[in-house]
Order: structure tokens, then sequence, then C-alpha cells
């Protein structure tokens, strides 16, 4: 059995990451590739908890280091129990947010030396990587409107009124929005820490305009996994 692929989206808030994360898996699907498609932090069981740990809440409520290891803990998790397994058995697997995002957010949106992450990236998951790395880029002001439209309080958690997909989703995402609220300079160091990574792995990284509209930026996304992987 051929193994599978490892793929992984990145960018700021309101960049589309997860729809176009789910557009391509669905596209590769359509070309007979079985994809498995995952997020961080989360994508196993143990990691799923620990995100409800580091999205919720204040935005102060960790401190960057011990917020660092979090991540990392559980990323250690979601490699081993659903990353490596599914590449085992030959899926390719889509992943919303890795490693990069630690860098960006945790080491230079909110200080910790790059060097510190380094070392606990090599011990917990001994420098795991992807093969390709779409980093989606927008202007902040884009990325941020869109989460705050995408943010409108839909769904009662308690009275369970709308019950629908969407309202549900709408609701989960306003309380996961503890990084959205950090201010307007976090974000564009955020935006530069993004293109920064990009440019110190160009064999790894393609940068996309996710200011396009999301057919476009669908279409060039396909175009550099098909380019990379060779695919016809």
């Amino acid at each position: 059995m051929t193994a599978g692929r490892f793929i992984t989206f990145e960018g700021g808030e309101g960049t589309g990451k997860s729809t176009q994360a789910r557009r391509l898996a669905a596209a590769l699907e359509a070309r007979g590739i079985s994809c498995v498609l995952t997020r961080e932090p989360g994508g196993s069981a143990g990691a799923e908890e620990i995100r409800k740990l580091l999205v919720q809440g204040e935005m102060n409520r960790w401190e960057p280091i011990a917020e660092t290891l979090l991540l990392f803990a559980a990323r250690a998790d979601h490699i081993a129990r659903t990353i490596k397994p599914a590449l085992a058995e030959g899926n390719w697997v889509i992943c919303d947010r890795f490693t990069d995002s630690t860098y960006a957010y945790q080491g230079v949106g909110r200080n910790v030396d790059r060097e510190t992450i380094r070392r606990i990236e090599s011990i917990s998951i001994d420098n795991f990587r992807p093969e390709l790395t779409l980093i989606l880029d927008a202007p902040v002001d884009v990325g941020l409107f869109r989460t705050s439209a995408r943010a409108t309080p839909l769904y009662d958690e308690t009275l369970k009124v709308p019950d629908s997909t969407d309202a549900r989703a709408a609701f989960a995402r306003r309380k996961e929005a503890r990084f959205e609220r950090f201010g307007k300079p976090f974000h564009i160091r955020l935006r530069q820490a993004f293109l920064d990574i990009a440019d110190r792995a160009p064999e790894r990284c393609k940068v996309i305009d996710a200011n396009a509209d999301e057919n476009t930026v669908a279409g060039a996304i396909l175009d550099a996994v098909s380019a990379r992987f060779e695919l016809s």
C-alpha cells in the first residue's frame, strides 16, 4: 500500500482555511484519493478536550509557555492517534492548522522564544512535519471582518433554538473565539509571521491569495497540490 500525503492549511483568522480544507478534500476524493480531514488544536479525542481549554475563555487565561505546552500535548496525541495511522493506511491527511500556527501565534504573537518552541517540538513530536503547507493570506482587516460576520448569534445553547446545523456551528464558533479577541496589532504580527515562515521554507510552503473569491482560491489550491504531487 502506498503511504498517504500530509497537507496542512495555515493563516490568520478569517482567511478561509476550514472551508478550503473541506473543498480540497472533496476535490481529491473526486479523483479517487481517500482523505482524512482533521484540525488543530484537536483531531483526536484527547486533543479535542485540550482544544476546549485553548480556544474558549478569556484571552489571558494561560501564560504563553503553558499555552504552548498544551498545544504540543494535543498535537502529540493527534499525530499518534489520527495522523500517522491514517497515513499508514494510504490516506491523504488534510489538517486545518499545525505546528506553524504555534510558531506564529505563540511565538511571534505571544512572544515565546522561537528556540524554546523548536526544543518542545523536537521533544514532543520529533519534528514531524507536513509535506505541503498552504498558507492562506489576506489583509488583516478582511480576515477580522469575516470572523465578526460569521460570529452573529444564531443559536441559544440553553433553549436549543433554532435547532439547525448552521446555527449550532455558528454558536460553537462564538464560543471558540478566544484568539480572535486579541487586538489588531496581534493579528498584523500573525500575518507577517506566516509570510516569514513561507520565506524560510519555500520547498514546503505555498502562499495562496485568500482575498479572492472562494472558487478562485479553491482553484489555486488544487493547482498547487496537483503541481506538488504531480497529479494529472
